[in-house]
């Protein structure tokens, strides 16, 4: 595992975020209500009462049949013997009174017998087609609902800016493939949307550097005259400070642009390699603002795009170096593996940052108790830069204020 370090220092992790740009509130999968268990409870359960229903009708129409009552006995002779396996013997000697009485008794056990033993043998039965009902309800329900599992995957892949995919959902004209039609068209619309989207963003690239690279040269170019005078060289470096901040200002909005989609194309990029070289191209501002750069960086390594993993790093350290103390300010760029992500903490003195005001600061033009207003440290778009690419690379981003001033802000991207 490799490390690079400048001066170290021991940073505790923030306690509670106070910003997450994806919540996660949503229960586990096996907690979760789908449809496919609710069809399956809804069928299992109407299959369960109908045959309760009906076992209480048939152990009815068995009782009344039972009990439509018991023939008396006649009898002449002298040699009458009646027994049974439920009834006690009766012999000869009993007068016909006791003969009808007994065998009244014994055709009123059987009766209570026989009910008895319909009544546990349909119960078992009833329980185990009520098991097999479930089941065969469970597969129904899913292959009724297959259709649905297919549009929500598109979907899923349609969210990471996969933008060409269509369901096609064949079968009958039902209500599912009425849906899955609607939503391909809808796909259509939004690729079409988004295609232009693309276009304009390029046009407008090329259209707004261009006259502004030309201010550039044609600012250079005058302040490169020796015979200039003081006023007009003064007026140049004015004008050629606020081009360069229009420049930023236009970069800064079309990489905002590009990055509110999901990155598709991800390869292995090192996450401390990324913040080393923020570090280096920071070094030199912070030198001249007298703020010490510091911190351990472990090799860790992430699925993205390295261009935009490396503008998170930079604008995060440049952000912490310009809102620093005048004196002493620190800043501590740390990477460290966590189980399933890599994470990247920048730490900072600074002013004093409320815990209402973290939101707002990654916010678009928004910078600290002021709104839209001029700074010479920036167009106020580094952070919500920064929340737009780590939504793009399924990440998260928290934000702690540090006691005493300053920030703790950590990024958490999956590996």
């Amino acid at each position: 595992m490799a490390a690079t370090s400048e001066s170290s220092a021991p940073l505790t992790a923030p306690a509670e975020p106070t910003w997450d740009p994806n919540p996660s509130d949503r229960p586990a999968l096996w907690l979760r209500p789908t449809i496919r268990i609710r069809l399956t409870l809804l069928y299992g359960g109407m299959f369960l009462m109908a045959g309760m229903v009906l076992l209480a009708i048939i152990y009815i129409l068995a009782a009344n049949a039972l009990a439509d009552g018991v023939p008396s006995l006649g009898v002449s002779g002298s040699d009458i013997r009646v027994s049974s396996d439920r009834c006690p013997p009766l012999s000869s000697a009993a007068s016909l009174h006791e003969i009808n009485v007994a065998l009244s008794g014994c055709f009123e056990q059987q009766r209570a017998a026989a009910l008895h033993t319909l009544f546990h043998r349909s119960l078992m039965a009833l329980v185990g087609l009520t098991v097999v009902a479930f089941a065969f309800g469970y597969a129904m329900a899913g292959r009724v609902l297959s259709p649905l599992g297919r549009i929500t995957r598109t979907a899923q892949r349609v969210a990471g800016s996969d933008l060409h995919r269509r369901i096609e959902l064949g079968g009958p004209d039902d209500e599912l493939k009425e849906l899955a039609d609607t939503f391909d068209e809808m796909l259509d619309r939004l690729d079409r949307a988004f295609e232009s989207q693309r276009r304009f963003v390029s046009n407008a690239s090329h259209e707004l550097r261009t006259p502004l690279a030309i201010n550039r040269t044609l600012l250079e170019v005058q302040l490169a005259d020796p015979d200039a005078s003081p006023e007009l060289a003064q007026l140049g470096k004015t004008l050629l400070a606020t081009n360069e901040r229009s420049e930023q200002l236009v970069e800064g909005l079309l990489l905002l642009a590009r990055s509110e989609n999901k990155v598709v194309d991800k390869k292995p990029v090192d996450l401390s390699e990324v913040a080393a070289q923020a570090v280096e191209q920071t070094r030199e501002e912070a030198h001249t603002k007298g703020v010490a750069l510091r911190g351990v960086r472990q090799q860790v390594f992430v699925q993205g795009n390295g261009v935009l993993l490396e503008r998170i790093a930079l604008n995060l350290v440049q952000n912490a170096v310009r809102y620093n103390v005048p004196e002493e300010g620190w800043v501590e760029v740390t990477t460290e593996p966590q189980p399933g992500c890599a994470v990247l903490v920048v730490t900072n003195t600074g002013p004093v940052v409320p815990a209402y005001e973290i939101e707002n600061l990654f916010e678009p033009f928004r910078r600290l108790r002021t709104e839209r207003t001029g700074s010479d440290k920036g167009v106020g778009l580094g952070l919500s830069i920064v929340k737009s690419v780590v939504r793009a690379h399924d990440g998260t981003i928290t934000a702690e204020p540090r006691e005493g001033g300053g920030l703790d802000i950590r990024v958490s991207l999956p590996r």
